[in-house]
C-alpha cells in the first residue's frame, strides 16, 4: 500500500454494532474549486462472506434469480450481498500540508431511498493534497460508529505549470475479477502509480449479465454494492479522485438508447442509479482543466442518442445537438496545450463489423465522420475511449486524428477482436489492463506520454506527444 495508508488506516472499522462503511467512499468531479464525496452506510463493515451465490446458469431476465437458493432467502442473505443501515453521516476535510482546521459539514441522514447514500460537496483551493474523513453514527447518537480516512489533490489551476497523471479503465466485470477476495488486480497496479486522478469510461457493472440479471431495481443496487466492496477497489478510491461515465451496461443493457426497459428497470431508474452510486456530475458532460497543460472533456454517450435501429444520416446521433455544440465551442476556446477527449466508446476505431453502436461503426457513420474532421482540424487534440475489450492506438486514415482505447480490468474480460493489426493500428493488444497519461514539461517544453499498461502495471507501448 503507498501514499502512507494503510488497509487498517483506510478503513478503521469500530467493533460497535455499526452503522460501518463497507463500500468505502468515492472521491468525485474534483476541479480547482470542488469535490465530492460519496459515501454509504452499512450493517456490516464488510460484505456477506457466506450464504448462497447466484447462479450464473439461469438465462434471462426475466427468470426469478433467487431460483434453487433454498427457502425463504433474501436479498441480503446471498454471498457478497451488502446490506445497507441507517446513520447519519459527516465529511471533514483539510490541507495536508498545514496545521489549518479541518472543515466539517453537518450530519446528513441516510435512508433505504437512496440505497443509504449520500455525496457531500466540498469547497477546496487549487492545487491542493488533502485530507479526508468521514464518520458515521446511529440515528439520534453521539458516539462515532465507524471511521473511513482518505485523501486526493484538486486540480491546478489553469495558469499553473504543474505535472498531472491521470489512469483510464473500462468494463469490470464481477465474475472477471483476477483476484476472488480482493477484486481486480488493476486497482492495486494502479494505486502505485499515485494518479492525481481516475476516469472509468463505464461498463463499471452489468447489469445484463448473470449472476444475477438485474431487471429490478434492488438488484442493481446489489450488484454495485459488492462491487465497490472489495478491498482493491475500496483502497484505490479512498485515495484517488475520480471521474465515472456511464455506458449501456451500467445504464440497462447491450448497446440501450433511450426510452427502453430491462425486466422491470426503466430508462430513467438507470440514470437515477448511477447518479445515485458514484459522485453525480451538475451536468452529464463536462470539461475539467488540470494546470496550464491539460484540459479533459468528458462525454455523454447515453442520454441524448438516437436508436440504433434508425437508418444512419444527418440528424442521428449519440451525443445530441446541444453536447456537440457544447463540445466544438469549448476545445475552441481552450487554450491548454493538450486536449484530451474521453469518450465511453470508440470515435476512430476500427471495430468489429457486426457492431452498430459506437461512431466508429457504420450506424452512426455520418456523426463519426463529421465529428472525427471537427476534432482533427484542432492542434493537439486526441481522444481517449472505452467500451472494447482491447487495447490499441489507432489513426483515422482520413482525418490523422490519433485514439488510444484503455482495455478491460481484467485479462478475462478481454476478447471480441483478433489480435492482427490493422493499417490505422499503430497498436493492438487483446488483454486486459489500462491506460496512463502523463503531462508535464522537460527542456525541450510541454509533453504528454501515453503509455498501455497489462493489469499488474508493466508498460506493453509507449507515445510520446509534444
Amino acid at each position: 500500500m503507498t501514499l502512507g495508508l494503510s488497509l487498517a488506516a483506510l478503513f478503521a472499522q469500530d467493533p460497535a454494532p455499526g452503522p460501518h462503511q463497507a463500500n468505502g467512499i468515492k472521491i468525485g468531479e474534483v476541479d480547482a474549486t470542488r469535490a465530492v464525496v460519496w459515501v454509504r452506510a452499512t450493517r456490516a463493515p464488510e460484505a456477506r462472506a457466506d450464504g448462497p451465490e447466484f447462479s450464473r446458469k439461469l438465462k434471462g431476465v426475466r427468470v426469478d434469480p433467487f431460483e434453487g437458493l433454498g427457502e425463504g432467502i433474501a436479498l441480503d442473505d446471498v454471498r457478497f450481498s451488502v446490506p445497507g443501515a441507517p446513520a447519519e453521516m459527516s465529511v471533514s476535510w483539510w490541507p495536508a500540508k498545514t496545521r489549518q482546521e479541518p472543515r466539517t459539514t453537518p450530519w446528513k441522514a441516510v435512508a433505504a431511498e437512496s440505497d443509504f447514500t449520500h455525496q457531500f460537496e466540498l469547497g477546496v483551493e487549487a492545487g491542493t493534497e488533502y485530507r479526508v474523513r468521514v464518520d458515521a453514527r446511529a440515528p439520534g447518537t453521539k458516539a462515532i460508529a465507524s471511521t473511513t480516512l482518505g485523501r486526493f489533490r484538486t486540480a491546478p489551476a489553469g495558469d499553473v505549470v504543474d505535472e498531472v497523471a491521470f489512469t483510464v479503465v473500462t468494463g469490470q466485470g464481477f465474475h472477471r475479477r483476477d483476484d476472488r477476495e480482493n477484486g481486480h488486480k488493476i486497482y492495486a497496479a494502479m494505486l502505485e502509480l499515485a494518479p492525481s486522478f481516475f476516469v472509468h469510461t463505464g461498463d463499471i457493472v452489468y447489469y445484463d449479465k448473470p449472476g444475477p440479471f438485474a431487471g429490478k431495481v434492488e438488484l442493481a443496487r446489489h450488484k454495485w454494492n459488492r462491487m465497490y466492496a472489495l478491498p482493491y477497489q475500496r483502497a484505490f478510491h479512498t485515495a484517488t479522485a475520480s471521474y465515472f461515465l456511464k455506458d449501456d451496461h451500467d445504464t440497462l443493457k447491450n448497446d440501450c438508447w433511450p426510452g427502453q426497459k430491462y425486466g422491470e428497470l426503466t430508462w430513467e431508474d438507470g440514470l437515477r442509479l448511477f447518479r445515485e452510486q458514484v459522485p453525480a456530475p451538475r451536468t452529464p458532460y463536462r470539461t475539467v482543466r488540470w494546470g496550464r497543460d491539460l484540459q479533459i472533456w468528458l462525454l455523454e454517450g447515453r442520454d441524448f442518442r438516437s436508436s440504433n435501429q434508425i437508418r444512419d444520416g444527418v440528424g442521428k446521433t449519440i451525443l445530441g445537438k446541444a453536447q456537440l455544440a457544447w463540445l466544438k465551442e469549448t476545445l475552441e476556446a481552450s487554450d491548454a496545450t493538450f486536449r484530451i477527449v474521453i469518450s465511453p466508446t470508440p470515435i476512430v476505431g476500427p471495430d468489429r463489423k457486426s457492431k452498430n453502436d459506437n461512431h466508429a461503426n457504420d450506424g452512426f457513420a455520418t456523426e463519426g465522420e463529421a465529428l472525427r474532421h471537427d476534432l482533427a482540424s484542432l492542434e493537439r487534440v486526441f481522444t481517449i475511449c472505452g467500451d472494447r475489450h482491447w487495447q490499441y492506438h489507432s489513426v483515422d486514415p482520413k482525418t490523422g486524428l490519433q485514439e488510444f482505447s484503455c482495455g478491460p480490468t481484467s485479462d478475462a474480460h478481454a476478447g471480441g477482436f483478433k489480435n492482427e493489426p490493422r493499417d490505422m493500428h499503430r497498436y493492438l493488444r487483446v488483454k486486459g489492463g489500462f491506460l496512463s497519461v502523463t503531462v508535464g514539461r522537460d527542456d525541450e517544453g510541454p509533453r504528454a506520454m501515453l503509455r498501455h499498461h497489462d493489469v499488474l502495471g508493466g508498460v506493453q507501448h509507449e507515445v510520446e506527444m509534444r
